[in-house]
C-alpha cells in the first residue's frame, strides 16, 4: 500500500484518503485532530459512500482555516481595502 499502486497497475482506490489521513499525522498536535480523515479512508476501505461528503467538508474546511491563519498572520485581519 505504500506506492499507492496495487498489483493491476492502478492507483488503489483508497489511496488519495490514506495521503490525505498521512499527511495530517504528519503535522497535526494530536492523533485524534485526524480522526475524521482515518474514518474516511477506513470507510473507503469497506466501500462505504459517506466518506466523500465528510472529505469535502473537511477539506472546505481546512481550507477556511488556512486561509484565515494567512489573514491573521499577514496582519490584514479586518482591514477593508477599499476603505477611503
Amino acid at each position: 500500500m505504500a506506492s499507492g499502486w496495487g498489483i493491476s497497475g492502478h492507483k488503489g482506490r483508497c489511496y488519495d484518503f490514506w495521503v490525505d489521513f498521512s499527511e495530517c499525522m504528519s503535522r497535526c498536535r494530536e492523533p485524534k485532530d485526524c480522526t475524521l480523515l482515518r474514518e474516511d479512508y477506513l470507510e473507503c476501505l469497506h466501500h462505504s459512500k459517506e466518506f466523500q461528503r465528510r472529505n469535502r467538508i473537511y477539506k472546505e474546511e481546512q481550507r477556511k482555516l488556512r486561509a484565515a491563519a494567512r489573514n491573521t498572520k499577514d496582519g490584514k485581519e479586518g482591514v477593508d481595502k477599499h476603505h477611503h
